[in-house]
């Protein structure tokens, strides 16, 4: 018996006669209605047998099913929530994606720190995961992006009611296996058909029971009973080895899949055609795909069999395709013949939707986080389009998917999918010649090209594996790409987003109470009095700890305050402040003294300067929205006192025109004189209000969070700014630059730093204005002119020294004979140019040529062999600059080299007939 056999002993079972037995074929645990039942539903012990045979009372759309299951459920005393967005860095930073419904809720509401939005409620959550990327298309079930319909309650023990942001028990276990009972049944189900498979679930540091819900071989829903964390002592050991104790909150996590619910109620060959049944059509027409009515009924019979396949269950997929087509009768080549371009347009129309998704979300493509895995599904989607034969633009495919859900943004969209495709045929062209010598290379070897190697492939230059086969093949070189290649892709950029540990509480400060924050109280007031509760003495200064400060610490991208902290006796400097678990540590060179009773002041220009920034950030990033579009988000920020930098999101460079626009627009808010307005709204209503936009520069914790409004921005922000936009003085964008591919960094100074920062760019236009003896209105043309009278004159100078060399060559020199070979050999006292063109003019008519000169204060040489002559250059070269105490070398026909001892020059010149010669012999 094990440990958690009690966990699944339902009072709701016993009433309704269920029956608990172990399947034969995958040992697992079931319970059913059925007393005959033998299997627990599951593919491979249980076929698909809705396919042909829809499984509930009517056939639903993806559409309706979605209405039918909150209808339900809204009726049930749930409360329906709107859904959130895919990218789940926006309200979190440990995960890029939402991968299911309850990321919606982690950390703050499963952790008991913040109330839920609802309690109970009910969700329909889009949903991506990047590691069912091989799965799409071949198994007929998977989808890459899906909807996680679910009720959720949360739940606390009434012992420690009062430590959480929700208390009592709404409902637990015997409740959501009774609704998820009365919604198949409600659906029209046969309930005798229905199987609850024990299979307890595990993830993120907490475990508990759950059960998988089968009906007609199909998992329909999955029931997660959230009730224990990981403990060391704990009484239960689950299937990751660790050991669990239960925990103080406990919460009900269900996930019922929309698309597969669609799915059983059509009875469809696949998933694809029930939710994706207009764009399937549409890329099977125009990549010229027909099949006969006995092809079709192959597919259908293959269909129900596709349960075999899982690219994480099964060791070989060409292996598990053998036994699906045994089992049919037919060749298994000729059975992946018939699929492989039906898989392919299943997984380009689950692709699109993907991206759409992503990008409708604000997702932009770059080189990292949730734009990297947008990149390399939008790469292995444009592959999958070129090589089925689809003749459509990508961005028309994927504004298909942008239409149908609804998304305000779909010339975005599209514009960033252009955007996108074009910037990967240049990283092909580049990348081609790389895969060319890497086979080269193996086939050399003869070894088989590693995966390491193609997933570096994929990650530098955004070559698909198949392509790198490709050229292999080419070039006698082999290659073995693993089935769940895009996953082991995925699985290496989606732990970007988690973040450090915090650091652990010193043993002092875990004592001390939080402090008092007075920089929210009033942001203009800078001095204070306060009582030292504690310090700390560092290895450089001290950390003193007040019962209430000023002081704004490190936060946000905003720097600290610095300024003094006084006694009748001393005075002591702030340099440094840092807040630790709500205690705000200020870095002193001296110990002011622990109790004592002390002023603090800050340093006025400073603390001004930075709420300048900081308010201008919050203006500028409004500006650049306006401006670029709404795809723009905040990735990273920080405030200084003579600048700021404010990284967005943007597909492509920002050019001069927009960033006149953004400043215009920026400036005309500070001239508008807003008033910047602080509140603390309850963060479910903040965010109902406002959407995960608020969280721009990171995610605060708390039941309330702090709102700065300026106009139409509205930020979660714990900064400090000017009370109105006119307090700024005026906004300066100096520079703008790409961080990284798809981050663009704006660089401004705002207030009497933007006016330092105009003079400074005028103080150089007049400096060049006097340079030149031009007024600095005529600076960029005179410039203009002077540049392109350098480049004639360049040009003039190395056409006259091609001149000169010609003459130098034409003239008498003395030849001497080299085994039947001429050469001149001749000290040359011109720069590196005139001994090339000169060395090149000998060459051409026949000649060896062996130059040298002092020129510059060094010995140099270059020597040039014609075509067929068997001296090496760079051999040459070796030997004289050896002679003169340097080195150098080059191709056969051409090198060059030198030394320092240029009185050895002369001697070295006389030996160099010799030098041919051996070097000729050899």
């Amino acid at each position: 018996m094990s440990e958690l056999e009690s966990e699944y002993r339902l009072d709701y079972f016993e009433e309704e006669g269920f029956y608990r037995k172990q399947c034969p074929v995958t040992d697992a645990y079931f319970w059913t209605r059925d007393p005959d039942r033998e299997t627990c539903g599951e593919p491979p012990a249980d076929d698909y047998s809705f396919i042909d045979n829809p499984g509930f009372g009517e056939e639903y759309t993806i559409e309706e099913m979605r209405e039918e299951f909150l209808s339900f459920f809204e009726e049930h005393d749930h409360e329906r929530i709107e859904p959130y967005p895919v990218a789940a860095n926006r309200w979190r930073d440990d995960v890029l994606l939402t991968q299911a419904s309850i990321y919606d809720f982690q950390p703050l509401v499963t952790s008991g720190q913040t109330p839920p939005p609802a309690n109970p409620l009910t969700i329909s959550q889009p949903c991506i995961r990047m590691q069912d990327i091989d799965n799409v298309g071949k198994t007929g079930r998977h989808t890459m992006a899906f909807e996680m319909m679910a009720h959720h309650a949360f739940n606390a023990r009434e012992e420690v009611d009062d430590q959480y942001a929700y208390s009592g028990e709404v409902y637990w276990k015997d409740r959501t296996v009774e609704l998820c009972d009365e919604f198949f049944e409600h659906m029209g189900a046969d309930l005798e058909e229905i199987t609850y498979i024990e299979d307890p679930w595990v993830g993120g540091g907490n475990a508990g029971p759950a059960f998988e819900v089968l009906y007609q071989g199909a998992e329909l829903a999955t029931l997660v009973f959230m009730s224990m964390e990981q403990d060391p002592e704990g009484e239960y050991e689950m299937k990751d080895g660790n050991r669990y104790s239960p925990m103080d909150t406990y919460i009900v996590d269900t996930g019922y899949g929309l698309e597969r619910w669609a799915w059983v109620s059509q009875g469809t060959a696949t998933v694809y055609e029930a939710v994706y049944p207009d764009m399937i059509q549409f890329l099977k027409e125009n990549a010229g795909i027909s099949l006969t009515a006995e092809e079709e009924e192959l597919v259908h019979r293959a269909a129900k069999l596709s349960g075999y396949l899982d690219i994480d269950e099964v060791d070989d997929v060409y292996e598990a395709r053998v036994d699906i087509a045994d089992e049919l009768g037919v060749d298994a080549d000729e059975l992946a013949e018939l699929l492989r371009p039906l898989e392919d347009i299943y997984a380009i129309a689950d692709h699109c939707r993907t991206l759409a998704y992503m990008f409708g979300d604000g997702i932009v493509p770059s080189n990292v986080g949730t734009g990297y895995l947008a990149r390399m599904v939008l790469r292995r989607t444009k592959r999958l389009v070129d090589s089925v034969g689809v003749d459509a633009p990508l961005d028309e495919l994927v504004d298909m998917q942008a239409e149908r859900l609804e998304y305000q943004n779909r010339d975005t969209i599209r514009d960033i999918v252009r955007t996108e495709e074009r910037k990967y045929r240049e990283t092909l062209e580049r990348g081609t010649r790389k895969v060319q010598s890497l086979a080269d290379d193996y086939a050399d070897r003869e070894e088989s090209i590693p995966v390491t190697e193609l997933i570096e492939l994929y990650d530098s230059h955004g070559i698909q594996p198949d392509m790198v086969a490709d050229i292999a093949e080419e070039r006698g070189a082999t290659v073995d790409v693993p089935d769940n290649f895009y996953s082991l892709v995925a699985d290496r950029h989606e732990g970007e987003g988690a973040t450090e540990a915090a650091e652990e509480r010193e043993e002092r400060l875990a004592d001390l109470p939080d402090t008092e924050k007075l920089y929210y109280d009033d942001q203009e007031r800078t001095e204070f009095e306060a009582v030292v509760l504690d310090v700390i003495e560092r290895e450089e200064g001290y950390d003193v700890v007040l019962d209430q400060t000023m002081f704004y610490p490190e936060g946000g991208g905003q720097p600290a305050d610095h300024g003094t902290i006084s006694t009748d006796d001393k005075t002591v400097q702030v340099s440094d402040v840092q807040i630790r678990d709500g205690v705000v540590l200020h870095r002193t060179d001296e110990d002011p003294g622990k109790g004592e009773f002390v002023r603090g002041q800050l340093d006025v220009e400073r603390r001004r300067r930075l709420m300048r920034h900081h308010t201008a950030t919050h203006v500028v990033g409004h500006a650049a929205r306006q401006v670029l579009g709404d795809h723009i988000r905040q990735a990273g920020a920080q405030k200084g006192t003579d600048r700021a930098r404010f990284d967005i999101t943007h597909y492509e460079r920002i050019t001069r025109e927009e960033v006149k626009q953004i400043e215009q627009v920026a400036n005309e808010i500070v001239m508008q004189n807003i008033a910047v307005k602080q509140e603390w709204p309850d963060r479910h209503e903040a965010e109902d209000k406002y959407g995960f936009d608020l969280y721009q520069g990171g995610i605060p914790p708390g039941r309330n969070i702090r709102v700065i409004t300026v106009g139409d921005d509205v930020q979660a922000c714990g900064g400090t700014h000017v009370k109105r936009t006119g307090d700024i003085g005026s906004i300066k964008i100096l520079t703008t630059e790409p961080v990284q591919d798809g981050i663009e960094r704006i660089v401004f100074a705002a207030g009497d730093a933007a006016i330092e920062a105009t003079q400074e760019t005028e103080d150089a236009l007049y400096e060049a204005a006097e340079v030149l003896d031009v007024n600095p209105e005529d600076v960029p043309d005179t410039a203009e002119r002077f540049f392109t009278e350098w480049k004639e004159r360049g040009k003039t100078i190395d056409r006259l020294k091609s001149e000169l060399a010609e003459a130098r060559a034409a003239a008498e020199t003395e030849e001497i004979d080299v085994s039947g070979t001429p050469a001149v050999v001749q000290r040359l006292d011109g720069d590196a140019d005139e001994l090339r063109a000169t060395a090149n003019a000998i060459v051409d008519e026949g000649k060896v040529a062996v130059l040298g000169s002092a020129a510059g204060g060094s010995a140099q040489f270059v020597v040039g062999v014609p075509d067929n002559v068997g001296i090496n250059a760079g051999e040459v070269v070796g030997q004289l600059a050896a002679s003169v105490g340097g080195g150098g070398g080059g191709p056969p026909d051409f090198a060059q080299g030198g030394g320092p001892n240029v009185e050895k020059l002369d001697e070295t010149l006389d030996e160099a007939p010799d030098v041919l010669r051996q070097v000729l012999d050899a």
